[in-house]
This record gives structure tokens, sequence and C-alpha cells, in this order.
């Protein structure tokens, strides 16, 4: 697949402090290989092949544990951040942008399938498609309902409420790089808001399956626990067994 996918693995993973004060979060170890690596074996077996690495903090770690891709049959270049440029702001640093393209952290855990979300944005007219799962939060309160005249119409105890989170998984098409300034700090929140201002649309593909950031450590530990009892979730058994 020629499709490029650009991997986000230049921030520090603060909240992973200190086990980040020795390793980037990417090269955190999850059933025995780094996240990022799950990430690109997960990556080749669905056929892409044209992988770009942002590196920045420790950026020369990535670069000799994931080295030119060919262990893993895809090809890996690099840039480097300078500077942190945030989670959108590196895209600017890849040439060649002239078709659409996957945006994706390189410190995630699921079984979202890349190829059906590049097909799924290919069948739309949108710009942007924004992978999102729907995030539980619970409230440990007692949460009312009420109308415009501040009557009660409900009342829930303690309800978990759900709401459409981004996953840190993007197809972009090339227009959508004017937007994006160039060598400064970018977020993608920085991103929507300047879409929704300029009435550019981005379309949301509902993913129902499985996901995990590891940004912080129980959900790190939660991770590596999912991953040791369901390997095949997110990895085909072929994969697997050039993993061990």
């Amino acid at each position: 697949m020629s499709t490029k996918v650009i991997i986000q693995a230049g921030g520090k993973g603060s909240r992973l402090y200190p086990y980040t004060k020795v390793l980037p979060k990417p090269l955190m170890p999850v059933g025995g290989m780094p996240i990022l690596e799950i990430v690109i074996r997960q990556l080749a077996a669905q056929g892409f092949r044209d992988l770009t690495i942002s590196i920045g903090y420790l950026g020369e770690m990535i670069r000799l544990c994931c080295g030119d891709g060919s262990k893993w049959g895809v090809r890996i270049s690099y840039v480097a951040e300078e500077h942190p440029l945030g989670t959108i702001g590196p895209v600017k640093l890849v040439p060649g942008l002239n078709k659409p393209f996957m945006v994706m952290n390189g410190d995630l855990l699921t079984d979202l399938n890349f190829a059906e979300l590049l097909r799924w944005h290919q069948s739309g007219s949108a710009p942007l498609s924004i992978a999102t799962y729907q995030k539980p939060v619970n409230v440990s309160l007692g949460v009312l309902d009420t109308n415009e005249d501040g009557m009660v119409v409900g009342f829930r105890e303690k309800p978990t409420l759900h709401f459409p989170c981004s996953m840190g998984v993007y197809v972009m098409n090339p227009e959508l790089l004017s937007l994006i300034p160039e060598d400064a700090p970018f977020g993608f929140d920085q991103l929507m808001y300047r879409m929704l201002a300029q009435n550019v649309p981005a379309r949301s593909y509902d993913f129902r399956g499985t996901w995990m950031d590891i940004g912080r450590p129980e959900d790190f530990h939660d991770a590596c626990d999912l991953f040791e009892k369901s390997p095949e979730l997110f990895l085909p058994h072929e994969y697997l067994k050039k993993a061990g």
C-alpha cells in the first residue's frame, strides 16, 4: 500500500515519569516488545509499507530500535523536531505529501483496522477523518436532568457517560497542510478549532473495538496485561511468531 503513514513519537511522555526518564514513551515494552513495534507490525500486516516517524525526545533511541524498517518489511524514514511541535506540527516536516496520508500516535494499543479507516476516508469527501472511541466517564455524583425552566425532569445516580473522543489516528488530505504553520507548535486541538472556524469539514469514524492510551502508569500496566492475555487481538499469528 503506497499510502504514507506518519507516526508521532517525539513527545516526552511526562505522565509516565520516571519510566520515560530513560525510555521514550513509544519504546515502553508491552508484551515483550516496544509498543511502537506493535504499531509498526500492525501496519505491516495491513499492507502499509511507507512509514515516517517524527522523533524528538530521546529520538536516537527510536532510530536505533527501528532502523530502516526492513526487519518488518516496511520502509521507515525519520523527521526530527528541533523543538517540540505538538501533535500535528511535525506533519509539516514530511516531504512529498501530495495525496491522502495517515497520522497516528506511536504509543497506542488498539485493534483498529487502519486499512479500513483509510478506505472509509477515501469513500467520503471530507479532508479529515478522525478515528473516535466512545470513552466511558464515571460521574461519582447524582446527576440532574432539567428543562429550560430549571425544573428537574430526570435523575441519574452516579451514571457512566460516553463521549466520542479522538483516538490519535487520522487520515488527512494534502489541502489541510495549508492550515498547519511552519516550524511552530501546533496540536490536533488547534487544527480542529481552525477547521471549525473556517467551515472545513471533518468526519468521525466511530470505532467500537479496543483502544488504550498508555499515557499514565495505570493505563500502561492495563495495556500490558491485556496484550499478554490476548496478543492475537492485536497481531496476526504469523506476526506474533516473528515477534517471538
